[in-house]
């Protein structure tokens, strides 16, 4: 997956945000700082949420003030831009809780791929979470185009391109066919940010994340 020029974007990124003055105020909350605790905060919030018991955390006006100088998220999420799925939201957490990341299908690319490395590196985030979700947009019109051969316009072409090879590898297999795109896709990007030396600090995992319920699930 690693390319000499996706190495020299990213190196040039994250010194560029290293240069940055650094600040020396306090944590502004109380966050996980081992994976398996961020994790389990994760998944309480997404029950909160699910349940509808949501406190909707770390919205105060001091708060605000104190993460004008410093931010200390816990967890970083790779995610898709369906409005229907805000991580905040679905993991009911607050201001400077997560750094989220967020494309059509949870593509990859040199922008997300330094971003993650960023929250990981930068800011000492020791959890990296893939989230994909049911009935995806991007997901559904990668299988449109191979049913059809129809060719993708524009910028969207990419997004196909991506999704399309985890598409190809379950058109045979029993059952929704973009719900195992789906689940694949998510499954090849966790695993893809795990093969890359630049996150070795941060544990990775994926998810599901069902509109009907509410519910986060983890993937094997």
């Amino acid at each position: 997956m690693a390319s000499n020029r996706r190495a020299f974007l990213t190196a040039t990124a994250v010194g560029a945000l290293a240069a940055a003055p650094a600040a020396a105020a306090p944590a502004a909350t109380d966050h996980p700082t081992d994976p398996h605790t961020a994790l389990a905060e994760l998944l309480a919030g997404n029950r909160r949420y699910a349940t509808g018991h949501e406190r909707h955390p770390h919205e105060s006006r001091p708060l605000r003030h104190r993460l004008a100088s410093v931010q200390h998220p816990f967890a970083v999420i790779v995610g898709c831009i369906d409005s229907r799925v805000p991580p905040e939201l679905v993991f009911d957490q607050g201001l400077g809780d997560l750094l989220c990341i967020r494309t059509a299908g949870q593509v990859l690319d040199e922008a997300v791929l330094g971003s993650v490395q960023y929250g990981v590196e930068e800011l000492r985030i020791p959890l990296v979470l893939v989230l994909g979700h049911e009935r995806c947009g991007a997901v559904a019109a990668t299988l449109d185009h191979l049913r059809t051969g129809a060719p993708v316009p524009g910028h969207l072409a990419l997004l196909v391109d991506e999704i399309a090879p985890a598409a190809r590898r379950t058109r045979a297999v029993p059952g929704d066919w973009a719900e195992h795109t789906m689940t694949a896709h998510t499954a090849w990007v966790r695993d893809a940010i795990r093969a890359d030396p630049a996150f070795r600090q941060a544990h990775v995992t994926a998810a599901r994340f069902d509109l009907d319920t509410g519910l986060v699930s983890l993937l094997p």
